[in-house]
């Protein structure tokens, strides 16, 4: 059976895309850490990340770092942190998110009634960044 994940990259299930390539996608968290808060998924479905072929690994942080300059200037928040946790959802994926702490990375704190509208203008922002900053694989809405 396909993971959540695996569906929403193959259009069964929606969401808010930031990016897109061969490797992998970007989507904003349905349930953000805070507001920016993206996922970068390869598109293989694999479990843990120390399974992923080491290119993969390398891309992923790629595209991570990418996000996170994007998100530094969309969100200006003290850091970007990365985590990837890997028990919600059994298909690796990374956690980019705009921080000002520590505790903005506790899952305990997530969002998990964002609205549509701020979801829509996380997006928004996160896409302009990534267009002033020339991404090559930019998603637009």
């Amino acid at each position: 059976m396909p993971s959540i994940f695996t569906r929403i990259i193959l259009g069964e299930l929606p969401a808010r895309f930031v990016w897109k390539d061969e490797l992998c996608v970007v989507f904003l968290s349905i349930a953000p850490l805070r507001p920016g808060h993206a996922l970068v998924v390869p598109r293989a479905e694999v479990d843990h990340w120390i399974d992923l072929p080491p290119a993969t690994v390398a891309h992923l942080m790629t595209v991570a770092q990418t996000i996170g300059k994007a998100q530094q200037v969309a969100f200006e928040p003290g850091r970007v942190g990365l985590m990837i946790a890997g028990f919600e959802v059994p298909h690796v994926h990374v956690h980019v998110v705009p921080i000002d702490g520590m505790q903005d990375l506790d899952f305990s704190n997530a969002d998990g009634l964002a609205r549509a509208p701020a979801l829509d203008d996380a997006a928004k922002r996160l896409r302009a960044a990534l267009r002033a900053q020339g991404a090559a694989h930019l998603v637009d809405a």
